[in-house]
């Protein structure tokens, strides 16, 4: 198994409170640590996957919430529905220009909620992320830091091809730093994330 998911989802409950809020969850087609059944007055789930959110409808179908839950296939800079808060799951560093999908949410609700990676983890290291994880802390400081949380929960896997099987989309200088792990069974990395408010 990899990280603790359960543990990610109680940390966002305990850091920002959603019940009542419209919410533009972007980065809804992932796993979902915003769980949908939570007590939004509507929850808005925005994602380009159109393949992934397939799946996400059907979870919101058996768990009855088509009434207290969208789901739109887009791009989150074409959206513009008013909000209470905009919520990124583990994508800001994923976008081209995370400074302006801030500005874009500002210009949308009043609150920003972020839940990354951390700069400097080691579980970002090995995917071979630390450029776009240091462009979107870099863009967060700027527009502003309301509120932040920092955790550490480790990524496990039993075996090295376990391991590559998690990271193998992220490149070859991901699968070069892995190489380290090559033989090895019971491998921990750390990975370092946050909260933010905005």
């Amino acid at each position: 198994m990899a990280t603790d998911y359960a543990k990610l989802t109680e940390n966002l409950e305990r850091f920002y409170d959603f019940t009542g809020k419209v919410v533009l969850f972007i980065g809804a087609a992932g796993r979902q640590l915003l769980d949908p059944s939570t007590r939004v007055k509507k929850l808005i789930a925005i994602d380009k996957d159109e393949g992934s959110l397939r799946q996400l409808r059907t979870k919101i179908a058996s768990e009855g919430l088509q009434g207290s839950v969208d789901v739109v296939a887009a791009d989150f800079g074409e959206v513009s529905l008013d909000a209470d808060a905009v919520y990124f799951e583990f994508c800001l560093h994923e976008m081209e220009d995370p400074e302006g999908a801030l500005k874009h949410a500002k210009s949308l609700a009043s609150d920003i909620v972020v839940y990354d990676h951390s700069a400097g983890s080691e579980w970002i290291y090995y995917g071979a992320e630390e450029e776009q994880v240091a462009r979107s802390s870099a863009a967060m400081e700027h527009f502003g830091i309301r509120r932040r949380q920092k955790f550490v929960a480790e990524q496990r896997f039993a075996t090295y091809p376990e391991l590559l099987a998690k990271i193998g989309s992220q490149g070859p200088l991901a699968m070069k730093r892995a190489r380290r792990f090559k033989g090895a069974n019971n491998i921990v990395v750390h990975m370092n994330y946050e909260l933010d408010l905005l």
